[in-house]
């Protein structure tokens, strides 16, 4: 029978390439760019899988590196608190107000949203009715110039029309 120590680390190499990542992220983009750079002086394979990994993974454009990381570590997704606010908080007097809230909260929005959707209507209305009404102007002020012109005009083409 064998017996067994846990004198290596857990993991492999998976977590080693994990622990120099998030080492790299704490010390930021420039870490990265030089590792990169000192990827490219020992073994130039090496120097174009770190920029590879870089471009790939959004380090090289990302604001900073642990910006990133903290970011998806701590969970700050909308989804996530919008999921949170459905759920009770076991205050039943705070569940019925926020319930509530919520309720009043959507119809006042569905509420502006049929008045922009009205005030919209009406604005395309009235921007149609005055380019009509510069349509009919045009076209009566050419009418009554090609009556004063007399006969023997061309009087085929108007403004607007092909």
């Amino acid at each position: 029978m064998y017996t067994t120590t846990d004198t290596a680390r857990p993991g492999g190499i998976r977590t080693a390439f994990r622990r120099s990542e998030a080492w790299l992220d704490q010390r930021g983009k420039w870490a990265w760019i030089a590792t990169m750079v000192l990827g490219f002086i020992i073994f130039w394979p090496v120097g174009l899988a770190l920029l590879a990994y870089m471009i790939w993974g959004k380090h090289m454009f990302a604001r900073s590196c642990g910006h990133r990381r903290n970011h998806d570590q701590w969970g700050h997704h909308w989804g996530r608190h919008a999921m949170r606010a459905a759920q009770p908080t076991g205050n039943r007097a705070f569940d019925d107000y926020k319930a509530q809230a919520l309720r009043r909260l959507e119809e006042e929005q569905e509420a502006f949203e049929t008045f922009l959707q009205r005030l919209r209507s009406s604005k395309d209305k009235s921007e149609f009715d005055s380019f009509m009404d510069e349509r009919a102007r045009a076209t009566a002020a050419q009418d009554t110039a090609e009556t004063e012109a007399g006969p023997g005009t061309d009087t085929t083409s108007r403004p607007g029309e092909y």
